[in-house]
């Protein structure tokens, strides 16, 4: 078992941000790697634990975004380096369609386990979300001998051609990389902040918009799969109204759609569920998980109803690296960390914290146009004060002020106007609570 000297849980800025070195990294970053690489803030990490990053000037900064929801167990778990060490000492890889070994058998137990829904399942490993959600999207369509694949505005499920068809943004995500795949119709999303019909029925009018698209212009006897976020991710944290996710669900059973729930940013204890779904007892015929399925190594599943998991032949599934050895040892420490640490429970609590700071913020600051989200994913959409409008520049400066100091925060949104919030579910509440206070400087500084 190894020791890991952990990192004070304290913010420190022993430089400017960015600081010399990484200044000088930087440079050779842009020298050795493709332009089309995003960062979001100009350091050079050296180590991490728990929700403390230290970069290579010796500046100690908080993470609220866990590498985008992936470390949702601290950066660094023990439980994952040390399964992760005495597997790498043991074999690296043989291929699990090649020669199989346990822990990817356990790792699927695992997951048959913990997703919603008392029926047989079955799962599958791959290496990231996007392939998860094409695997999902291939399983659905042998299963059901159905070409159509319905999604939604907002949405977000990748980078790979076919997952880009699936995600509405286009830039930057799409923006000349066509021609996309076939068969993908995108359908209305009720995102409240923005819902111009009337709020008090707004489930009720969404389903009736899915609905008749679907019927009129697709027809249901085509779509193979409905897929979504529990709550859209890059989207801006949208959360569905209530009714929305288990009136989808009944109208996919209903037509002999399968229903496959994106769970790769909400799953794994985020929301203060194991998975999002939960919140008003929904019940997929799939799940597609990912980020904070392993501690920080690429893994990424498909769990679903056996009859349809098991409708694919043989070798039509599989991949040289999914459910890489290493990467499985990493999984089963991650949902043993998130089982003996109850980190379900951590992230409602992480979320009150949050929740309730952020509203306090919106009620001081009129850019602040809505806070959302659920548990320790939450997000502030900042607007033109008085309006609904987005407010880019005021988003750009509060992350720029962030930094600045010494606390990492993401952004997203479909109109690139939303700051987010996934701290490690194992943050402290006194490091939350500073970050913060950083966060109102920033908007105080607006």
């Amino acid at each position: 078992m190894s020791t890991l000297t952990n990192l004070t849980q304290e913010r420190r800025l022993v430089t400017a941000i960015p600081g010399p070195k990484s200044t000088q990294a930087l440079k050779r970053r842009t020298e050795a790697t493709s332009g089309g690489l995003g960062m979001a803030i100009p350091v050079v990490i050296e180590r991490a634990s728990d929700a403390i990053l230290l970069d290579i000037d010796g500046n100690q900064i908080i993470d609220l975004g866990s590498g985008i929801g992936v470390t949702n167990v601290g950066n660094a778990a023990q439980r994952v380096v040390d399964r992760v060490i005495d597997q790498v000492q043991a074999f690296t890889h043989t291929c699990f369609t090649v020669a199989p070994y346990m822990n990817y058998i356990e790792v699927c137990e695992k997951l048959n386990a913990l997703t919603p829904g008392s029926h047989k399942k079955k799962s599958m490993l791959v290496n990231s979300g996007a392939e998860a959600v094409e695997n999902a999207v291939k399983i659905a369509r042998h299963y059901t001998k159905r070409p159509a694949i319905v999604v939604f505005e907002h949405s977000y499920h990748g980078r790979t051609n076919l997952t880009m068809a699936l995600t509405a943004k286009n830039m930057p995500y799409k923006e000349g990389f066509g021609p996309f795949a076939p068969e993908i119709y995108r359908v209305p999303m009720p995102y409240s902040f923005h819902w111009v019909g009337n709020q008090a029925t707004i489930t009720e009018d969404a389903i009736d918009m899915v609905t008749h698209k679907i019927d009129k212009e697709i027809g249901a006897h085509n779509v193979a799969a409905i897929l979504i976020e529990p709550i859209q991710g890059e989207g801006g944290f949208i959360v569905p109204p209530k009714g929305f996710l288990p009136a989808l669900a009944k109208y996919s059973k209903d037509n002999g759609i399968v229903f496959i729930a994106d769970e790769v940013q909400t799953g794994f204890a985020r929301t203060g569920h194991m998975f999002a779904v939960e919140e008003e007892g929904v019940v997929p015929d799939m799940v597609v998980t990912a980020k904070g399925i392993a501690g920080g190594l690429p893994l990424a599943a498909v769990t679903g109803r056996a009859e349809v998991m098991d409708s694919v032949h043989a070798s039509g599934l599989g991949g040289t690296y999914g459910g890489n050895p290493i990467a499985c040892a990493a999984a089963l420490g991650a949902i043993e960390t998130i089982e003996e640490e109850n980190l379900v429970a951590r992230a409602k609590h992480i979320g009150e914290i949050l929740g309730s700071s952020l509203r306090e913020l919106a009620k001081k600051y009129p850019v602040i146009g809505e806070v959302r989200g659920r548990g320790a994913m939450q997000a502030i959409e900042l607007v033109e004060p008085g309006t609904k409008n987005p407010n880019t520049a005021a988003m750009s400066a509060v992350v720029k002020y962030c930094q600045s100091q010494g606390v990492l925060v993401l952004t997203a949104g479909t109109y690139s106007n939303v700051v987010r919030f996934l701290p490690p579910l194992v943050i402290t509440d006194a490091l939350l609570k500073d970050a913060l206070s950083v966060l109102d400087d920033a908007f105080a500084s607006l």
